[in-house]
């Protein structure tokens, strides 16, 4: 960038739209953001600065929107506390009529003194309420004071039997990823059948939850972009999880995998250790193109149950799916046709959903783009079906989906809501003691001052989209409601700035959906927190996420006692970004990261890898003596040597937390070693590839695996003595429609 000559009225302009001007780094210093990046930002928020003329049409436009003298469209309020609207926008004395979600109605008159806020009364029904005030109506999102927490599901689980009035006892679930399931006859891609059958047999030994990786989007027509945390869009379903005979049946999948002439090709994908994204996945949209062309040849003409189904379910969905489909058709074109993948670098007509030509290509193409409708039809009906197995196996919660913290910026999602996503930069993470260089992730999210203008609509659909077919949802990266990192597309990720959001509008609007879903809220809150924020999701009742690794004692090197975790969290032994227990014992870890050059230098010239590797030895001593301490591990026994991991005291340390659910990664209950994703790594890990060793059903009959669970569910039963107390928020539903 070149150097611009420093400008207050930029510097106040990007403070009004949410900056922050300066921040605190690692090191606990203050540093300031260039002028020229505060420029660049705003410029792609549509407030362009680049002369003072811009700066005062820029700096106007703001002011409106966030003077209150204009009703925004949405509103967020909470159940029981008075609503207050600002005093510039009704009259004293004016009528007001409020239409309940139920159909009720209230009618009430202004009495605010002139020059203050105007307050309405406190409504005690949650829901999306309209208020009237002449000709304008503004939608009033009343939330609960909480989401639907563990203890909820735990008590819906049990309504109307004898223990229905008991607190939740100490839960635990699984954590797999989804793509790395392995099925006799699965072509080489974990699929959602696959799935509801770790829900089922996980269920029978005693698990409540099954915490899957994202579900969301990918690219049918790009499979080597197949990180499940950059899709396509956060609306639809990776397609990819489909399992061919889960709707049409085994005889005609095999068919439609003979027609395309890929037999031996699936069982040769099926049998590889590492997925190979590039080639399993065109063969498995081949195979389903094939059953495609025979349901609309013999079934949609004859309007068949199935054919009725189907198009209910476009129906419902709308415009939206719409979209989609007509992205993922349009994108296959302009890559046949030697174009580019990113909607950006399409003939203008086409970077529009809405013009003319796009509705022309849709016509042109509808078989095309009806064939990415029937594929979403038959990914929800799988992700579906693998909720319900596991709610009718016994699980209180069942399936938790993982939501992204964005989304690729040359998808379908980002093309379909052009209004509402930023365009042009990427979210990421300022430079720390880690990654001196910073991260810029290439994803790109929601607007903070289009969610205000169109009303959180985007936001809202995302979170109904996650909610739809689970217990529950993990939201990645939890720190992004309250602020992200945003860099300039092409730009270093050192010069970002840090942009807030919502916080208290998104924490409501989560509680609503969370209790008209009937779903938990995990947030993943790992990272440098800033101070109060865990607790204000504690208040929302959104569980944070506590692991192994990190919770540490304050003082030395060792290692908290399960009785000092946090009792409203998730516990687990690790994450898909961090080493597995085997992992970490042996520090594979740390072999990976100096093999890919992200081990720093020492000041001391010591050579990294030993060091961090000795460092890691004192780690042992100290986790092994917390082990010991906690009961879980013979006490007078020296630590074990560094390939034989304590994976089952482990197991045991964790759960024995007051944390109201535990939750085990398979990779974990395996005793693998290699973790899924090592960040910072493209090609040089084998990064969402890694498959388990055995199907699911010959997984559960292996006896140390079966022996594992059993011993888990045992220490989990055991911790429930010493449980604590359920939350004075978790005392009563709230009154939900």
């Amino acid at each position: 960038m070149t150097t611009r000559r420093p400008n207050d009225k930029i510097t106040a302009l990007a403070a009004l739209a949410g900056f922050e001007v300066q921040w605190q780094d690692a090191h606990h210093k203050t540093q300031h953001v260039p002028e020229n990046t505060l420029a660049t930002l705003l410029d792609r928020m549509g407030l362009p600065c680049g002369n003072a003329t811009q700066i005062r049409h820029s700096t106007t436009v703001l002011e409106a929107e966030l003077s209150g003298r204009k009703m925004p469209p949405l509103m967020t309020a909470v159940i029981g506390r008075g609503i207050a609207l600002p005093a510039t926008a009704v009259k004293s004395g004016s009528h007001y009529r409020i239409e309940l979600e139920s159909g009720a109605i209230i009618d009430g008159r202004f009495t605010a003194p002139k020059g203050e806020e105007a307050l309405l009364a406190p409504i005690d029904e949650a829901g999306y309420h309209t208020l009237v005030i002449n000709d304008l109506r503004v939608t009033l999102a009343v939330a609960p004071p909480r989401c639907y927490t563990v203890a909820d599901a735990w008590r819906t689980l049990h309504d109307g039997s004898d223990d229905a009035s008991e607190s939740a006892p100490p839960l635990w679930g699984i954590a797999a990823q989804l793509y790395g399931l392995r099925r006799i006859g699965d072509g080489g891609i974990g699929d959602y059948t696959a799935l509801a059958q770790l829900a089922q047999h996980s269920a029978r030994r005693g698990a409540h939850a099954l915490a899957v990786s994202p579900t969301h989007a990918m690219f049918s027509a790009q499979p080597r972009s197949f990180s499940p945390y950059a899709p396509s869009s956060r609306l639809w379903l990776n397609v990819t999880h489909i399992d061919p005979a889960a709707v049409f049946g085994a005889e005609a999948a095999r068919a439609a995998l003979a027609a395309v002439q890929g037999g031996d090709a699936w069982s040769k994908y099926e049998n590889d250790p590492l997925i190979d994204w590039p080639n399993a996945t065109p063969l498995k949209l081949a195979v389903l193109r094939k059953l495609y062309d025979q349901f609309n040849a013999h079934e949609r003409p004859q309007h068949s149950p199935r054919a009725l189904e189907f198009h209910g379910f476009c129906e419902r969905a709308g415009r939206a799916l719409e979209d989609h489909a007509r992205f993922e058709a349009l994108q296959a074109v302009q890559l046949a046709q030697g174009g580019d993948g990113h909607w950006r670098n399409w003939p203008d007509a086409l970077r529009d959903p809405r013009s003319p030509e796009v509705e022309a290509f849709a016509q042109a193409h509808r078989n095309e783009v009806d064939f990415h409708l029937f594929m979403q039809w038959l990914a929800a009906r799988g992700l579906s079906h693998a909720q319900h197995v596991a709610r009718e196996a016994g699980m209180a919660v069942g399936l938790i989906a993982d939501l992204a913290v964005g989304c690729d910026s040359a998808g379908s999602h980002a093309w379909s809501y052009p209004d509402d996503m930023l365009q042009r930069v990427s979210v990421g993470a300022p430079p720390d003691l880690f990654n001196q260089a910073g991260q810029s992730w290439g994803l790109t999210t929601f607007s903070p001052r289009a969610m205000r203008t169109q009303g959180f609509a985007a936001f809202i659909d995302m979170l109904r989209a996650a909610f739809a077919h689970a217990g529950g949802i993990r939201i990645d990266h939890i720190l992004g409601l309250r602020r992200l990192w945003l860099v300039p597309e092409g730009e270093s990720a050192r010069n970002g700035a840090y942009l807030r959001y919502p916080l208290e509008d998104l924490l409501r609007l989560i509680a609503l959906e969370s209790w008209r879903y009937r779903a938990i809220v995990i947030g993943e809150d790992l990272g440098t927190v800033p101070p109060g924020f865990r607790e204000r999701l504690d208040e929302h009742g959104i569980d944070g996420i506590r692991v192994l690794w990190f919770e540490r004692a304050q003082t030395g090197n060792g290692f908290k006692a399960p009785r000092e975790w946090d009792q409203y969290a998730v516990g687990t032994t690790t994450t898909h970004d961090l080493p597995t227990v085997a992992g970490w014992w042996r520090g594979s870890d740390i072999t990976w990261r100096n093999r890919i050059g992200q081990t720093m230098a020492r000041a001391d010239g010591r050579d990294p890898e030993q060091a961090a590797q000795e460092e890691r030895g004192e780690d042992r001593a100290a986790l092994w003596h917390a082990f010991q301490q906690a009961g879980v591990a013979a006490p007078e026994v020296a630590p074990p040597s560094a390939d034989n991991a304590p994976v089952d005291e482990a197991l045991a340390f964790v759960a024995a937390t007051p944390c109201p659910l535990v939750t085990y990664p398979l990779e974990d209950l395996l005793a693998l070693a290699e973790q899924p994703n090592l960040p910072g790594s493209i090609d040089e890990h084998p990064n969402w590839r890694r498959r388990t060793t055995l199907p699911i059903d010959a997984m559960f009959d292996d006896a140390t695996f079966s022996d594992r669970l059993m011993a888990v569910d045992r220490a989990r039963r055991a911790a429930s003595s010493a449980a604590p107390p359920p939350s004075p928020n978790d005392s009563s539903e709230p009154d939900t429609p």
